[in-house]
């Protein structure tokens, strides 16, 4: 029997009839453990890694991990272990980092509302450099750091108004988007913060989009940030990193982003070109080191004909698997075991809960019953990260995959976890 190669090949493969994550068989995992269960391999986060190491091959490199995408401390872990530091937006994430055994001196720390606590708590850990995204913001870490007796390194996030071509909810580097400093205040904002007695400038940082899947918006906030960093030196402010971010998208439904080391080639070639070639550089991979190592597995509870279209009913839910409802996103979704007893029919595979945005899939062909097990692909970016406990249902299992070892790496949450914490009146 042949199969189509789907996300995540060749760590994600059916082996005959049955779908098997590395060397282990996604419905073993199913008896053992439940679902929903999340499920991801590790020598597939490895090879996405190493598709960047060989890119920047010779080259001055920090790889941080953009861990909103999957924070999992077990994820973070097997980072960390590749010597990766990681790109933070909160404090919370922080700690997450050091409990992960992260080395806080490879942390950059982003967003846009970094609250004076977090900054205090960044600053006593030590992190690498703090990715500034308003002057405002430049404003209150000096005075925090100052009162604290501390220096903060700073990078600053432009805008470089180039259209990521993504969804827009996750583009961020046009002038409507709330993140960076405008491409035409960035020499200003530079000479402010080097003005400032709690700053030191030590790089510069842009990151235009997610789910990017093709070179051309790189190639072009590239040349905006190196014409920047031209302008910022010729004023006197030595810039010692370039942060380009992430974004590189994944194959969700055939799409066809370029290999991390082809891009980075590309990009490379111009940066050398230009004469930046041998500074430090800074990345901050996400949905790329992750998205496709990653499936959630579903069983079906019923199937629900109707008069406009047929439903197969799962026990996974928006709460679960959050990217359709909130970006129309496509997962594919494949049999734990493929049947060849029965016709496929066309299905929308919707979940529990009381909302008519709780759907996984539109009209996909199937051939289940009743307690068949499918697993939706493509789900180890943007999925537990973003998991809620709505209509009070716990947080799935997760499951770490190395070869044929299967370890629990976060127990399946009960309702008394929910609402622990609360308190009657």
């Amino acid at each position: 029997m042949t199969h189509a190669t789907l996300p995540g090949h060749p760590h994600i493969a059916y082996q005959g009839s049955a779908l098997h994550i590395e060397g282990v068989r996604v419905d073993d995992l199913a008896q053992a453990h439940g679902t929903p269960l999340f499920v991801y391999s590790q020598a597939a986060m490895q090879d996405a890694l190493a598709a960047y190491q060989r890119g920047f091959a010779g080259r001055k490199l920090h790889v941080c991990y953009a861990m909103k995408a999957n924070s999992s401390l077990a994820i973070l872990q097997f980072f960390a272990e590749q010597g990766c530091g990681f790109d933070i937006v909160s404090g919370g994430e922080l700690e997450r980092v050091l409990a992960a055994g992260g080395d806080a001196g490879k942390v950059i720390f982003s967003g846009v509302g970094k609250t004076r606590a977090e900054m205090l708590q960044a600053l006593e850990a030590g992190i690498l450099c703090f990715n500034v995204e308003s002057e405002a913001e430049l404003e209150e870490l000096s005075a925090v750091a100052t009162a604290a007796g501390h220096i903060a390194p700073v990078s600053i996030r432009v805008n470089p108004n180039v259209d990521a071509k993504t969804h827009p909810y996750i583009s961020t580097g046009l002038k409507g988007n709330k993140f960076g400093i405008a491409h035409e205040r960035t020499l200003a904002v530079y000479q402010r913060a080097a003005s400032l007695p709690g700053l030191r400038v030590v790089g510069i940082d842009c990151h235009i989009g997610s789910q990017i899947t093709e070179a051309t918006p790189y190639l072009d906030a590239t040349d905006r940030v190196l014409d920047l960093v031209e302008s910022i030196e010729a004023a006197g402010i030595p810039i010692h990193h370039i942060d380009f971010g992430g974004g590189l998208g994944i194959n969700y439904n055939g799409d066809t982003p370029p290999a991390a080391d082809a891009l980075w080639a590309q990009l490379l070639a111009k940066i050398d070109a230009r004469g930046f070639g041998e500074r430090q550089f800074i990345i901050e991979p996400g949905r790329s080191l992750v998205g496709n190592a990653g499936l959630c597995v579903t069983q079906v509870l019923y199937l629900k004909p109707g008069e406009a279209k047929n439903f197969c009913i799962v026990d996974a839910a928006m709460n679960d698997l959050p990217r359709p409802a909130m970006y129309q996103a496509f997962h594919a979704i494949a049999p734990l075991q493929v049947r060849a007893d029965q016709p496929a029919q066309t299905y929308d595979v919707v979940g529990p809960i009381c909302e008519s945005g709780d759907w996984i899939g539109r009209e996909r062909s199937l051939a289940v019953q009743p307690g068949d097990r499918l697993a939706v692909l493509s789900a180890g970016a943007y999925c537990m990260s973003m998991a809620s406990n709505y209509n009070t249902r716990g947080r799935a299992a997760e499951v770490l995959v190395s070869g044929t070892q299967a370890d629990v790496i976060r127990q399946r949450e009960t309702p008394a976890d929910t609402f622990r914490g609360e308190t009657l009146r």
